[in-house]
């Protein structure tokens, strides 16, 4: 058990937190969620001891281990990847290197033989003998093959060092695990494992991520940061999520009396309650939610940006023909031969292991790079708008937000673009912002503000989600289902692309896959499974 007594934390006028108690305990699975800047990963820090609150303090269980999702890439480079997750278990790596030093000793002495003894009893105690096993099993899980087990951390990619980390954090069954968007830089099977393995997980887990499909998957319960509290609702993300916009549409309504809405929380809180059944978490989920009253569900302060695209006119029904395009870096093919034809209404999300292809297609695609070989044709009809995953291009001039938005707008009136902003969550003073200074979130919010602007009827997306908080990453997801035109776009986004494509190609080396089907279904085939190999070999 993990718990907080009247944490309290500023930062000169800003309160982060004011007298937070809470209280986490073994067996759930807490989805730590908030607006960007809230605190989530500054509440995590106290947890662990690295932080320390202005006043209050944190209560951990007498003898019990807590483990921390290390964001620091660098700080373990001169070790070797196994030796690395070890040092995840302290205590157990300090009884194994004091052991090791003694064995060494040219003058092992009678008292170092006793000291030897009670070692060797701690190290057996541990379960140190399947130390190295239980290390090389949650590497080879999280897809770090064996061949780089022994290599330095220093030589590993960096997407393979995140794996590391996260096999750091779990390994040796810790009593209490702090994961903060532990699923950044994992394909989906290693998304999968660990899914599976914190279903499966007996302890304390508080995890913070973007991604609302892995929040669906682990989480018995929402810590909400709202207003410099703390909130604990039952639920995973999407029930916290739909039961208070439900509790926000119920306040805004004056007109309806109580016992309707009761009626119509304790509905919902029976459908959602059924459909529970779906996920990993599905019997304990469904029993804490049986045990809900609707009293508990209440409305959220959250802000969501206002997406909304519509295409100034419909395009026909040639959009684009590709034609065995193929792109080198390097010497080496990102694609080759690379053929297709998108029809309206397409919703294609676009995906490679190398993530670099999907980033050359789309700028080959909207004019910024050109292909080695192959063409391309837009149709007459269409109107192309880019997200490009690199926009710092954009963000070049000092000007402020009204005159940066107005360059995109064929509408010049101050009062529009400031409104346009408003609805994007930049209102006021934050208006004037020089474009300069910007956060990532906030220049991610700037470009779809652009590209809705521009009314094009064909969106290109790479990689959106990044930089965004969860709020306005479900305002443009529910945006581009409702889009009626065409798509194309690269996520790592479970829920984003599953929700939005009805198309998926898959672009490598060796040539490509197109299929008429969900991300969810494209993933879980078996056939395209065996099929993907050959386009990487």
């Amino acid at each position: 058990m993990i718990a907080t007594q009247n944490i309290t934390l500023r930062y000169g006028k800003r309160t982060l937190f004011e007298e937070v108690n809470i209280k986490f305990t073994p067996g759930n699975c807490y989805g730590l969620i908030g607006a960007n800047g809230a605190g989530k990963s500054t509440f995590l820090k106290i947890l662990s001891g690295e932080i320390d609150p202005l006043s209050g303090k944190v209560e951990i269980t007498p003898g019990e281990r807590l483990a921390f999702l290390k964001q620091n890439h660098y700080e373990f480079d001169a070790y070797p990847v196994l030796q690395t997750v070890i040092m995840g278990h302290s205590k157990l790596y300090q009884v194994m290197q004091e052991k090791d030093a003694l064995y060494m000793k040219p003058d092992f002495s009678e008292s170092d033989g006793v000291r030897a003894s009670e070692l060797e009893a701690e190290f057996a105690d541990m379960n140190g003998w399947n130390a190295e096993a239980e290390a090389a099993e949650l590497l080879s899980g999280l897809g770090v093959k064996e061949e780089h087990h022994y290599s330095l951390m220093g030589d590993m990619e960096n997407s393979l060092k995140v794996r590391v980390l996260l096999s750091q954090a779990i390994f040796g069954n810790p009593d209490i695990l702090l994961l903060d968007e532990p699923t950044n830089d994992l394909d989906i099977a290693s998304v999968r494992w660990l899914e599976n393995f914190l279903a499966d997980f007996k302890n304390t887990v508080i995890v913070i991520s973007h991604d609302r499909h892995f929040l669906d998957q682990v989480c018995t319960h929402v810590a909400d940061i709202d207003f410099n509290k703390i909130q604990l609702y039952t639920g995973n993300y999407s029930f916290w999520y739909e039961s208070s916009q439900l509790a926000l549409k119920q306040r805004s309504d004056q007109n309806k009396k109580a016992e309707d809405k009761r009626k119509e929380l304790q509905d919902f809180v029976d459908r959602f309650s059924a459909n529970a059944s779906k996920s990993k978490q599905a019997t304990s989920r469904k029993k804490l939610l049986e045990k809900i009253t609707v009293d508990e569900i209440k409305p959220s302060s959250r802000r969501y940006p206002g997406i909304q695209f519509k295409g100034e006119r419909e395009a026909g029904d040639q959009l684009l023909s590709v034609d065995g395009l193929s792109k080198k870096v390097d010497g080496k093919y990102l694609f080759k031969d690379l053929s297709f034809t998108i029809n309206r209404d397409d919703k294609v999300a676009v995906l490679s292991d190398d993530k670099l292809a999907v980033t050359a297609l789309f700028d080959i695609l909207t004019g910024k790079d050109k292909a080695d070989s192959g063409s391309f044709k837009w149709g007459v009809t269409t109107t192309q708008s880019y997200f490009p995953t690199d926009n710092s291009p954009f963000f070049k001039t000092s000007d402020n937000l009204i005159d940066w938005l107005r360059q995109f707008s064929t509408n010049k009136d101050e009062t529009f673009i400031r409104g346009f902003l408003g609805r994007m969550l930049f209102s006021g003073e934050e208006s004037l912002k020089q474009s300069t200074v910007l956060s990532g979130g906030e220049k991610v919010r700037c470009m779809l503000s652009r590209m809705m602007l521009e009314a094009a009827n064909v969106l290109i997306f790479d990689e959106p989600t990044n930089h965004l908080d969860l709020e306005s990453i479900t305002a443009l997801n529910n945006a581009l289902i409702d889009f009626k035109g065409t798509i194309l776009f690269n996520s790592h986004d479970y829920q984003f692309s599953n929700t939005v494509a009805n198309r998926v190609i898959e672009i490598g080396p060796k040539g490509s896959l197109d299929k008429l089907m969900t991300y969810e279904e494209f993933v879980d085939s078996e056939l395209v499974k065996e099929q993907r190999s050959s386009i990487y070999a």
